[in-house]
């Protein structure tokens, strides 16, 4: 066996300058061509693999909202969460050890708000950080009027703009057990990571004009502020009347647990959230 010249070859002069751009730029563009096509192919192969036996009694014990879907969506949510636990680390806080309930718990929870999307609507989340119950964070608050608090606040769940969840195992089991009190702490936090995504609270402070996404937002979000000021009584959590991102993330759970309630009592803000999400909750429970 002959052996390599490596003598000849390192003698060999480099190619120009331009010739070596040329090579480097071919290689940068076969790795952002590559990338996508390797990552469909991935997610092509995870979404064909069934759920196991296990995952699916979890389903059934912890998350009752998924026995309202109709069967095509459960398919759905199935390779949905297969991607979503592939792609995502999960990261005990506070000594909690993840276990596979809550992978699969958080990840079906999680899938809920892109069963009508995408898989590439989360791919800017990275983790998630799991507590073991309600967390404190530090935090400076400045209200409506204008004034400005220092203080500590316990938190059942976080979204971080570097794409990062933060969530509490007891508020999540909490919040998935009783699937129709608009309260869902998962959802809640996965629908601030596709506002991060897609700018859906942007310009809903601003006067509302039209009929389109701010308007009817902006509208139905106002409404919220002046009820919660006159502590009157709302469908939507009050919590939606702190700022505009959160209001988005409130419809959301309302949109996915309360389906039937939000298109009677707000029509307009129901066929926007529809429309965004691909979805018609308000029909599942009579599938």
């Amino acid at each position: 066996m002959r052996g390599i010249p490596w003598g000849s070859i390192l003698a060999s002069p480099l190619p120009p300058p331009s010739v070596l751009l040329l090579i480097l730029t071919v290689l940068v563009l076969a790795v952002l061509v590559g990338r996508p096509l390797w990552v469909a192919r991935q997610r092509r192969r995870l979404r064909a693999q069934p759920l196991p036996p296990f995952w699916l009694r979890i389903l059934q014990r912890r998350v009752p909202l998924v026995a309202r879907l109709p069967a095509p969506l459960q398919a759905t949510l199935h390779a949905r969460m297969r991607v979503f636990l592939a792609d995502k680390a999960f990261i005990g806080c506070r000594g909690l050890e993840v276990t596979e309930e809550m992978r699969v718990t958080v990840a079906a929870l999680a899938c809920l708000p892109i069963l009508g999307r995408d898989d590439s609507d989360y791919d800017r989340v990275r983790q998630i950080l799991l507590y073991p119950d309600a967390f404190v964070v530090r935090l400076r608050h400045q209200d409506r009027a204008g004034v400005v608090s220092d203080g500590e606040e316990a938190r059942a769940g976080e979204s971080w703009h570097e794409g990062q969840v933060v969530l509490s195992w007891a508020d999540t089991l909490d919040s998935a057990a009783v699937p129709d009190d608009g309260y869902n702490v998962v959802i809640h936090e996965f629908a601030h990571q596709l506002d991060d995504a897609h700018g859906l609270s942007v310009d809903l402070e601003a006067p509302p004009s039209g009929h389109d996404w701010a308007a009817v937002l902006g509208e139905a979000y106002h409404r919220l502020v002046d009820a919660a000021d006159r502590d009157a009584a709302t469908l939507l959590d009050p919590y939606g009347a702190t700022d505009p991102c959160e209001f988005f993330a409130v419809a959301s759970e309302a949109f996915f647990e309360q389906a039937a309630q939000l298109a009677e009592g707000e029509p307009a803000l129901y066929a926007q959230l529809q429309r965004f999400y691909r979805l018609d909750p308000a029909r599942w429970a009579a599938a």
